[in-house]
């Protein structure tokens, strides 16, 4: 039976169309058109004209690529010919108005990972769809405060060996993957499961002296593997793009850390709330899996500010409760003794 493509999969999702299920469709189609016009672009690589030069910083304080503005440019302009009201991007100060009467909000990422762009590893656009909403008093943000349950889809391109996009429109995370022979996306994966338990952690190990204790005493016993507390070897990967590290995980399972530390434009995490981390924690959990900032489910969260920023934590759902734990209540993980030193690999 031939794999299913992402037309089909789109109108056996529209069913009998409603304004909202429309419009979202009609959204999807248009990204899948500007994700493909940045993939060619990034095929160009160091021969292309936008790619990995530097305009200073973005409207969050982040270095801006040339590559994170064209693509910007190119979702916008998309979006423009759908069914949008407000498009919020990591790249604007302010969320853009398209069309007042446009059901749809667009949160997005254009171009996570950009640090990536000239060392040729995977990077990626990630989005996130809510329904526009008014505000009393006029803030034009207003659609991008609710809290991610309230999120309609979500999903990620991925740049990589192929052109990938993961999708879900509230049953099941879904994967597809571009077809050049039939110039269409087909599905590659339907409802991907992430495995409850994992023996795989991904998290920037270089900022270990800047962690809470936390995380440096879970990372440690991670670390000191089958002779430690957890009595099993762990792998450690760390790929520094968010699309890149989620995809790992829906493929194979594992848990991704990145958490608030004690460096003072830290202290918040480094994710953005509505446009990184809701979109991917809609994505994990679809797929059974569990996202929180350490503590709180993610989107429980109600964010305060369009850039907000938060702790994240997301993969194996056994992992991500685990991790909990060792945040509020260390004293009842059973498998920590005093029989196993805390001195860690990192640690002098």
């Amino acid at each position: 039976m031939p794999a299913a493509t992402l037309d089909a999969f789109l109108n056996s999702y529209l069913g009998e169309p409603d304004e909202l299920r429309s419009a979202v469709v009609a959204t999807i189609r248009q990204l899948t058109q500007a994700a493909t016009t940045i993939r060619n672009t990034i095929n160009q690589g160091v021969l292309g004209t936008a790619f990995a030069g530097t305009r200073g910083a973005n409207a969050d304080g982040d270095i801006q690529k040339d590559l994170d503005v064209f693509a910007d440019d190119i979702f916008l302009n998309a979006m423009r010919h759908a069914p949008i009201a407000l498009y919020a991007s990591e790249e604007l100060e302010q969320p853009v108005l398209l069309d007042r009467q446009a059901p749809l909000a667009i949160a997005i990422d254009p171009l996570d990972g950009s640090s990536n762009i000239d060392t040729n590893v995977s990077i990626g656009t990630v989005f996130s769809l809510l329904p526009a909403i008014g505000a009393p008093d006029g803030n034009p943000a207003a659609s991008f405060l609710q809290a991610g349950v309230n999120q309609l889809g979500a999903g990620f391109f991925i740049y990589g060996p192929q052109l990938a996009l993961v999708l879900s429109l509230g049953s099941g995370t879904h994967v597809f993957v571009l077809s050049t022979r039939l110039g269409t996306f087909v599905q590659a994966y339907e409802s991907r499961i992430i495995p409850q338990r994992t023996q795989e952690f991904a998290i920037n190990a270089a900022n270990y002296r800047h962690w809470d204790e936390a995380v440096r005493l879970y990372i440690d016993d991670c670390l000191e593997g089958t002779e430690g507390p957890r009595e099993k070897d762990f792998n450690m990967r760390w790929i520094a793009s968010l699309v890149a590290d989620c995809y790992r995980i829906l493929m194979r399972g594992g848990v991704f850390l990145y958490p608030g530390d004690k460096r003072k434009t830290y202290r918040q995490g480094r994710l953005r709330l509505v446009y990184e981390a809701n979109p991917i924690a809609y994505l994990v959990e679809q797929a059974g899996g569990a996202a929180t900032d350490t503590i709180t489910r993610i989107l429980e969260i109600k964010p305060e500010n369009l850039h907000q920023r938060v702790p994240m934590v997301f993969g194996s759902a056994r992992e991500v409760a685990r991790i909990t734990r060792y945040h509020t209540e260390p004293s009842a993980i059973g498998e920590r003794a005093p029989l196993f030193s805390r001195r860690g690999l990192f640690r002098a």
